[in-house]
């Protein structure tokens, strides 16, 4: 084993002062015990200390001893270890002498010993253990093994708990939204009778998809927080018939709700815009692609490749005859179960909302409807939080599950999920963050948490104009630096 010399400890990484001793008493000896070299390891499960003591110039009376005791110790825990003696001359020949049988320390003469003391000993590891303290009892024995009281000396504070990066992150603050403006998007399915651009309010399912449209426009225009401003309407048909009548119905059947919405709301002309796509083949390669289109469908690839074969690109007709002749058993299946589903009426209605100021306001709003609230306005919010508990977390994720693409939003997800020690949500995040300094830096931190020093500092050395960075930097080097030392030494005499 290793050990480390003297003129090394110096450069050992614990810092502490002497450890409280049971007896402050000075040795009866003088010079004293000299620690010339130590060192202690943790090896699996066992703890190894290693010591070479200088006892050369230590003197004994004839009929005294020091019986040394190296104890681990913290608290009321304590494990004492093989002790060793140096003894005077007829206490020496007393250990000589002495029954076999008897545990007796082993003894070096006082005087007589050339070379340093190597002490050695292994013992199983404990955790409280990790930042205990390695003491030395010293005990006078005289004639007749009568013991004087014993003190003690702390010779090294053990260090082997764990080190790990302490984040230190950097949160951004989103911009503000001059103006909050807002969409619900919906899918409505009218029924039309077959070739017709009429709509009956009561035909079929109508009532329900009519209400539907109706209730989202009456939930923004009675919300006090809300103003309403327009909407929008795309209808679509399906690939069924040919490409032109096709296109006359969505554009018909579109123009027809939204006058009918218009009538009934007496909404002004340029409140609703309409637009329109004659046949949906999007919707129809959506579903072919599906779970349910590749377990309904016989020959799902081969239609597949037919609604993406380019060589169809402006030949919808062609396309759709094509699926209709090759795969008639699927065209059947598509026409009766799929095709009414492609007919349909998306609408967006689009509005403004009303800025929150205070975190009061914010957090009322953030329970109620958190969809209106902004980036900016959350992180107001999460700002007046305790960092790190619940309601401060929530924030920030509920910022990233509303803004789910916006860098800024992903950053401080990330940052406060590093905070907490979530590093799987935490690599997430920032792999959304964007490549703002910000950004980097704390997927420096990241990589300092998951141990992979190296990447890092690749990272952190493109960063240093941050005072961050360079402290991050010096933190890891810290780490780096003192990785296998486990121990400072207190005390060079017992």
């Amino acid at each position: 084993m290793k050990t480390a010399k003297l003129t090394l400890i110096s450069a050992l990484i614990f810092g502490s002062a002497l450890g409280a001793a049971a007896d402050s008493k000075t040795a009866k000896v003088d010079p004293k015990l000299g620690v010339e070299s130590f060192d202690l390891r943790k090896d699996g499960d066992r703890l190894l200390l290693n010591m070479t003591l200088d006892a050369a110039k230590l003197r004994m009376s004839t009929n005294r001893e020091m019986v040394y005791t190296p104890m681990i110790v913290n608290g009321t825990d304590t494990l004492r270890m093989r002790p060793f003696a140096v003894a005077g001359k007829n206490r020496f020949y007393s250990h000589v002498r002495g029954d076999k049988n008897t545990i007796e320390p082993v003894a070096y003469r006082a005087g007589q010993i050339k070379e340093p003391i190597v002490y050695k000993e292994d013992f199983p590891y404990a955790k409280w253990m990790e930042d205990a303290k390695v003491e030395m009892e010293a005990q006078e024995r005289g004639c007749c093994s009568k013991y004087g009281p014993a003190f003690y000396v702390p010779v090294a504070q053990i260090d082997l708990v764990p080190r790990s990066y302490t984040a230190d992150v950097i949160y951004v603050t989103p911009k503000a939204e001059a103006i909050k403006e807002r969409q619900i998007n919906a899918r409505a399915y009218i029924d039309f009778p077959v070739n017709k651009i009429e709509i009956y309010p009561d035909y079929r399912r109508n009532p329900q998809e009519l209400k539907k449209i109706l209730a989202t426009i009456d939930s923004v225009r009675a919300d006090e927080n809300l103003t309403f401003k327009s909407i929008h309407i795309k209808g679509y048909a399906s690939p069924e018939g040919t490409y032109a009548n096709n296109e006359r119905l969505a554009k018909g059947r579109t123009q027809t709700l939204a006058d009918y919405v218009r009538n009934l709301y007496k909404f002004k002309s340029n409140v609703i815009t309409t637009s329109y796509t004659p046949e949906d083949w999007a919707g129809l390669e959506e579903y072919v692609k599906s779970e349910a289109g590749k377990r309904n469908l016989t020959n799902a690839e081969g239609i597949l490749a037919i609604i993406t074969d380019p060589a169809y690109r402006g030949k919808d007709d062609a396309r759709e005859l094509a699926i209709k002749t090759k795969f008639p058993k699927d065209y059947q299946f598509l026409l009766a179960e799929v095709y009414p589903g492609l007919r349909h009426s998306d609408y967006a209605v689009n509005f403004t909302v009303r800025s929150y100021q205070t975190p009061e306001e914010i957090s009322k709003i953030m329970k109620t409807a958190p969809q209106n609230l902004s980036l900016s306005e959350l992180f107001v919010l999460a700002k007046s939080l305790e960092p790190g508990s619940k309601e401060y977390n929530e924030t920030f994720d509920l910022a990233v599950q509303l803004y789910p693409n916006d860098p800024v939003a992903n950053l401080n997800a990330g940052n406060a999920a590093l905070m907490r020690g979530d590093l799987e949500a935490a690599a997430k995040y920032l792999a959304k963050a964007g490549d703002s300094t910000e950004a980097q830096y704390a997927r420096a931190t990241l990589a300092a948490m998951e141990k992979d020093y190296a990447k890092a500092n690749q990272i952190l050395s493109g960063l240093r104009q941050l005072p961050q960075a360079q402290a991050a930097e010096k933190q890891i080097k810290n780490i780096t630096d003192n990785a296998g030392k486990h121990y400072k030494l207190l005390n060079t005499e017992i």
